[in-house]
């Protein structure tokens, strides 16, 4: 399968393209137990600042899993082309990161409703797996 390791100067046109469409994706991260959790969330590339986010409550279970163990990938598909963000999740508490997440969140889908437990987890991406049409000509990952 395709693989890119970042280098943000340089991000496909096709997979900021991709990130850029309207699609609800997959948040996966590992329970206390080592077993994945899988649930529903948007997420938005943020090419400036070299990283992926996501708004969340703070109480909900996605949070308590990445304070355990930060890692995670975030996948998205829409028929065969598909991507996945495969890195690591910081939670965010302070007023710059939760604004900017929710700005690119309201770009992407809608102005996110109020919510006092509202955090944002900032994503460092450590490689993006995707289909050929969201990758091409990149690298086989091994």
């Amino acid at each position: 399968m395709p693989s890119w390791l970042p280098d943000w100067s340089a991000v496909p046109a096709t997979l900021a393209g991709f990130w850029a469409e309207y699609h609800l994706c997959t948040l996966s991260t590992l329970d206390r137990y080592g077993a994945p959790h899988a649930v529903p969330v948007g997420a938005m590339l943020d090419v400036e600042q070299e990283c992926a986010w996501i708004i969340t409550r703070g109480t909900s279970q996605k949070i308590r899993n990445l304070r355990t163990d930060p890692r995670l990938t975030v996948t998205q598909v829409d028929r065969a082309r598909w991507a996945s963000l495969v890195g690591t999740g910081e939670v965010r508490e302070d007023a710059a990161s939760i604004e900017r997440a929710c700005e690119l969140y309201a770009a992407r889908y809608r102005p996110p409703s109020a919510s006092p437990t509202r955090v944002a987890v900032r994503i460092t991406v450590a490689r993006v797996r995707g289909s050929a049409q969201v990758l091409p000509g990149a690298a086989t990952a091994p």
